[in-house]
């Protein structure tokens, strides 16, 4: 057998195929200088070849070693295409390595390790054995092609897709493992809070959850932890949220509140804020009766202010909260005191009191002990009366201007 070309080569970066290396009529084609790979997953090495006419390929021999030698040697083998050979691959790379093409005559020397470990960062060569038709006895020839490396990286995490959860309706979770291609089959499991484990199902690098969310769902997390051959793991926490369907039953009302105080003066600010506890956040919207919307707002709570607020301010508002698709109202009449209305409550209860008070006198004898009929007591009463009504104007026309 003739040993056509030899190189060493290293891992750090996956690319496609890439740049061509010859020695005469043999040529190798590689991907880029380096190559990266994670651990707990795999990694393709592209590679191909092309040889003078004479020559007809047999085996491929891939071999792993320090960068400082030149040439590999047997004990540095960790793939050999010839399954009678005695030559066996060293320990810890059995059952890992694999062709992608197993006829060599396809000229495709490209290799699959599975199960990745730190320990695999390193330096590897590639060696292509075959006959020549004008050569009588076996020959060796080694020619050093090129140099590649390996270099180990931390192991992603996979991806969990969390669709929208509504209290009630059957939800699916969804985990992926991480790499294009995760060697052999990792081991994923589900955890609620990380202590809980659950029932999923799997399909070789994909697995899923399927559950009926409830309010106990709802602020917790949710764990996917993949586990590779070899003792290399990885997982992914994501937070729950739980939308709650408050509109299924009229308690849902309850849940409403209209905080502030709503009798002002004229002139003084009005502040009420309308509030509902949902997730995702309701929209809240202020009307009054009869005219456009006041405010909007998409936080579960509202504010209605008005400044210097006027007579005209006064009457039925509204709130409206809308929460998945399904809306409810809540109202509350807000009253507008002016000063005038002030006054006039104030003088004329002060009046009424005064009169009240001028009664009981007269009628144990203070007011007017000297009057002997009848008549001159109405007529009293009726002055003392009159003199209360201008008491009172003059009273209110004090209090306005």
């Amino acid at each position: 057998f003739l040993t056509l070309f030899i190189f060493p080569f290293a891992l750090t970066g996956a690319s496609a195929w890439g740049q061509q290396l010859c020695v005469g009529r043999y040529c190798v084609t590689l991907s880029e200088r380096e190559l990266t790979a994670e651990a707990g997953l795999c990694v393709v090495i592209p590679c191909s070849f092309t040889t003078a006419d004479e020559f007809t390929p047999k085996h491929t021999i891939w071999y792993k070693c320090e960068a400082s030698q030149k040439f590999c040697t047997d004990a540095d083998i960790i793939f050999h295409s010839n399954k009678n050979t005695d030559k066996k691959a060293q320990a810890g790379f059995e059952g890992r390595v694999s062709r992608l093409e197993p006829d060599v005559s396809q000229k495709n020397c490209s290799i699959i390790i599975n199960d990745l470990k730190e320990s695999d960062s390193g330096s590897y060569q590639l060696r292509v054995t075959g006959e020549k038709s004008f050569f009588k006895d076996n020959h060796t020839d080694k020619q050093d092609i090129c140099s590649r490396t390996i270099t180990y990286l931390e192991l992603q995490k996979p991806t969990v897709m969390i669709p929208t959860l509504t209290e009630g309706q059957q939800a699916t979770l969804t985990c992926t493992a991480p790499g294009l291609c995760s060697g052999s089959v990792p081991e994923i499991t589900w955890t609620w809070r990380g202590t809980e484990n659950l029932t999923d199902v799997t399909q070789r690098h994909i697995s899923t959850l399927t559950f009926n969310p409830s309010a106990e769902h709802h602020d917790t997390s949710v764990t996917c932890n993949i586990s590779f051959t070899g003792g290399e793991s990885t997982e992914k926490t994501l937070a729950v949220n739980v939308n709650r369907e408050y509109f299924v039953t009229s308690e849902f009302f309850k849940e409403i509140t209209i905080s502030g105080v709503t009798t002002v003066k004229e002139g003084d600010v009005l502040n009420l804020t309308c509030s509902v506890e949902s997730f995702p956040p309701s929209m809240i919207v202020w009307s009054k009766l009869g005219s456009d919307t006041n405010l909007h707002s998409y936080s579960g709570s509202a504010r209605l202010v008005i400044e210097n607020v006027k007579p005209e301010h006064s009457g039925q508002h509204i709130c409206a909260v809308t929460y998945m698709n399904n809306t409810l109202k809540k109202d509350h009449f807000i009253d507008i005191c002016g000063i005038l209305h002030f006054a006039l409550i104030k003088h004329t209860l002060l009046s009424f009191l005064c009169f009240i008070f001028l009664v009981e006198l007269l009628h144990v004898g203070v007011i007017c002990p000297l009057l002997k009929y009848t008549t001159e007591i109405t007529e009293c009463i009726l002055q003392i009366t009159g003199l209360l009504r201008s008491l009172g104007i003059q009273l209110l026309r004090r209090e306005m201007f």
